[in-house]
């Protein structure tokens, strides 16, 4: 009797340590929060608020921007897309997927479209990672296939 309930003490103890050890899933409601609200400021062409959702100056990787990483102020963010929208006066971006990574980064799959003055439209499958801290965006890592094919000869 006396080895049962020491035994039964053991395995309570030792349930007890092995659920604190249990990690709680995170919270990244609010980085999605962050991402929905972006792609609402795009899609409504409001660029000055769309940059305000960045650091003052954050880090990107984009095929538009050339190689490696490029540092970029909100006025370069909101100058950039501005210059984009005049060639493109219908864009718009379509959220495929949103897929929470961690507690800093939400990577997000979509659909950018646009028509341009001539009447050609566009379809571009694009993945961005974004880095959120303290709800601001300090890295937009974006990927495309930025292959242009050439006029045959």
């Amino acid at each position: 009797m006396k080895n049962g309930i020491i035994i039964l003490a053991v395995i309570f103890v030792l349930a007890s340590c092995n659920n604190q050890n249990q990690s709680k899933p995170m919270d990244t409601t609010q980085n999605e929060k962050v991402i929905k609200q972006y792609f609402e400021y795009f899609n409504s062409h409001n660029w000055k608020k769309m940059a305000e959702m960045y650091t003052e100056t954050a880090d990107f990787k984009d095929p538009s921007l050339g190689q490696g990483i490029v540092k970029q102020t909100r006025k370069q963010i909101q100058e950039k897309y501005a210059a984009l929208n005049e060639v493109f006066p219908d864009l718009k971006d379509s959220i495929v997927q949103i897929y929470p990574s961690g507690e800093k980064h939400i990577i997000v799959e979509f659909v950018s479209t646009g028509t341009a003055p001539d009447n050609s439209k566009f379809e571009l499958p694009i993945c961005t990672i974004f880095t959120i801290e303290n709800g601001m965006i300090t890295k937009d890592f974006t990927y495309f296939d930025n292959f242009e094919e050439e006029d045959s000869k």
